[in-house]
């Protein structure tokens, strides 16, 4: 499995055009939002577009190609969702090395040596933490718990396929 099954579910968790005012993103297609990449016509991007953007500014930030694969969707959806510097803070602490923000090769060295079912769920744990901390988990709350969820589901099946 790799990028490619990766982004089916981004792109199933993250959906088509919304201009949502209470999102701080603002306009945003695909999670590709107009406050991220303000020279970026949201209205009419392409799901080609869109895959570039996201292979090159979260999948290869995260390192998806280095983890296994339910680690990297968990790590991958995290980071479309929150930033790749949150996401590799989160899978951090789930492997208890250094949080800088930033996954390394000491970062991957602990994750493949962690059993994989057990990393799953505590880095989906972590990021279910993140959530309920923001200020703003009332309004989107629901939401994120959903995507989590999905997103925690599929990793699981990976695990054991």
């Amino acid at each position: 499995m790799s990028f490619i099954e990766a982004m089916r579910v981004i792109f199933k968790n993250e959906g088509g055009y919304s201009n949502n005012p209470l999102d701080p993103g603002g306009e945003t297609k695909f999670g590709i939002s107009k406050r991220a990449y303000p020279n970026v016509d949201i209205k009419n991007l392409t799901l080609d577009s869109a895959a570039v953007i996201y292979k090159r500014d979260y999948w290869d930030k995260i390192k998806g190609d280095a983890l296994p694969y339910p680690v990297a969707l968990l790590a991958f959806d995290v980071a479309v969702n929150s930033g790749p510097d949150e996401s590799a803070i989160l899978l951090q602490k789930a492997v208890d090395v250094v949080q800088d923000g930033k996954i390394g090769p000491k970062t991957i060295e602990a994750v493949l040596k962690h059993n994989l079912p057990d990393l799953v769920n505590e880095f989906s744990t972590y990021r279910m933490l993140y959530y309920f901390s923001l200020s703003n988990f009332k309004i989107f709350g629901k939401g994120w718990t959903k995507r989590s969820f999905d997103t925690h589901a599929e990793a699981v099946k990976s695990v054991w396929n």
